[in-house]
């Protein structure tokens, strides 16, 4: 006989983690989005000083209520966590819960406002540690269908999209290094190492072309001509592969959506 208290976690759980599709298991979905939208809000406009002065007591409270409620969530996603059979072990089940994704996504949510409390931090750290906050904007990717559909997608094309960033990688490596030794004679203050070259690299093979930094000797004019063709193709393969994921996804997903959920048929249109 299972104990009083475990249809009472299942429950939970499944209305944390979007299981249940009634009214409870929205209503706190969209409470916690709300308050997620609010925070990001509530962040952004703590850096206008004029708004800081007249409501930082407002800001402060706000604070303070959405950690309250964060850190609940957090706590009782932990307790609940083990009505999943993949985290049924209660001590190694949590664990293994807690070091999840969107786990950690909940506990930066909160860390930031105790971090101060437990060790003493100088300003500009607390000032980093606060605009942490801003993470807490990832946590709609647990209630959000469209932020679970890029994730999804994100996943399953991260082999691909892993070979990009490779290989970008490299020819960044490869044209800053050339760059620095062609023009390192011409500009020894500008290009005074590859890691200083490797800022022009990222704003030439990106195409953004920032002009802070460029070459002027002909052989470094003539790389970065090149490297600037090559850097379309390059930083465009991301794109093309997320968007043929994409579109991948919305056919599986239309596809679907033509069967029938209780007998398996196809549904005729």
């Amino acid at each position: 006989m299972k104990p009083v208290s475990e249809p009472v976690k299942q429950r939970l759980y499944a209305v944390l983690e979007g299981g249940g599709a009634d009214a409870a298991s929205r209503a706190v979905g969209v409470s916690l989005m709300t308050l997620i939208v609010l925070n990001v809000l509530s962040v952004v406009l703590e850096t206008v000083e004029s708004l800081q002065v007249a409501y930082g007591g407002l800001f402060r409270a706000f604070e303070v209520f959405s950690v309250v409620v964060f850190s609940a969530e957090y706590v009782l996603r932990m307790w609940s966590c083990t009505a999943d059979e993949r985290y049924a072990r209660p001590v190694w089940g949590r664990l293994r819960f807690m070091l999840g994704p969107l786990a950690l996504v909940d506990l930066a949510a909160i860390l930031p406002f105790y971090l101060p409390l437990v060790m003493r931090l100088d300003l500009r750290v607390m000032r980093a540690v606060r605009l942490v906050r801003l993470f807490r904007i990832l946590k709609m990717g647990r209630y959000s269908e469209a932020l679970g559909v890029f994730r999804k997608i994100f996943w399953s094309k991260k082999e691909e999209l892993l070979i990009t960033v490779f290989a970008a990688g490299v020819m960044l490596v490869l044209v800053s290094s050339l760059m620095f030794f062609i023009e390192n004679e011409a500009q020894p203050k500008v290009f005074s190492s590859i890691p200083a070259a490797m800022w022009w690299g990222v704003a030439t093979l990106t195409t953004v072309g920032y002009g802070d930094i460029y070459p002027i000797t002909t052989a470094g004019k003539i790389l970065g001509t090149l490297s600037a063709v090559f850097g379309i193709g390059m930083f465009a393969l991301p794109a093309g592969i997320l968007g043929s994921a994409f579109v991948e996804e919305m056919h599986r997903r239309r596809e679907k959506s033509k069967i029938c959920p209780h007998c398996g048929k196809e549904i005729e249109e």
